[in-house]
């Protein structure tokens, strides 16, 4: 996971596959049938080891921030490769590899689906106006996120990223149609 992580799908050869397992090709393809398998497979745990849960804060609102900052500070985490595997290690792929850019797009968008879902709630709940602007919220925090973990990358810190989210968070009025009033 973590090779593919630093290095990017198409950067990591078998090679490095292998050392970092400590096995021989062979037992590579016997045990995951091939390198993009085995990248699946990969991802699928990164997601389930380094995955934001929601946390159900009282608000859309404070969750959205909560989860932006949260995974601020993880992109920048001294212990593991800087950013997220599912932004960064598919972005360049040359058409041969067209489905592994297609599936972590796949995750890209499962993530924005649990955060249309977040403020669908906000909106049952009554802390997120009926007409506020939820594809628009989708895709600008979506993007936002994204934007995060390629700045992690590029060696931004945390109170650099903080200072990012801080400054979307500013925004939700816009999506709100509450222009003028701050958030709770």
């Amino acid at each position: 996971m973590r090779v593919f992580w630093h290095r990017g799908y198409e950067g990591t050869s078998l090679s490095d596959l292998t050392t970092a397992m400590g096995i021989a090709s062979p037992s590579l393809y016997a045990a995951f049938g091939g390198k993009e398998a085995l990248f699946r497979e990969a991802v699928e745990r990164y997601r389930e080891r380094y995955g934001q849960p929601w946390r159900e804060a009282p608000t859309a609102f404070e969750e959205v921030g909560d989860w932006l900052r949260t995974s601020a500070r993880r992109f920048v985490d001294q212990n593991r490769p800087r950013g997220c595997m599912v932004v960064l290690s598919g972005i360049n792929c040359t058409d041969q590899n067209q489905p592994v850019r297609d599936f972590l797009a796949v995750k890209r968008r499962e993530n924005l689906e649990l955060l249309r879902a977040r403020l669908e709630r906000g909106v049952a709940d009554g802390d997120v106006p009926e007409n506020a602007d939820l594809d628009g919220m989708v895709r600008f925090y979506g993007t936002v996120l994204h934007g995060l973990s390629i700045q992690a990358l590029d060696g931004a810190e945390e109170d650099e990223l903080v200072s990012v989210v801080e400054n979307a968070m500013a925004c939700w009025p816009r999506f709100t149609h509450e222009e003028g009033v701050a958030p709770a």
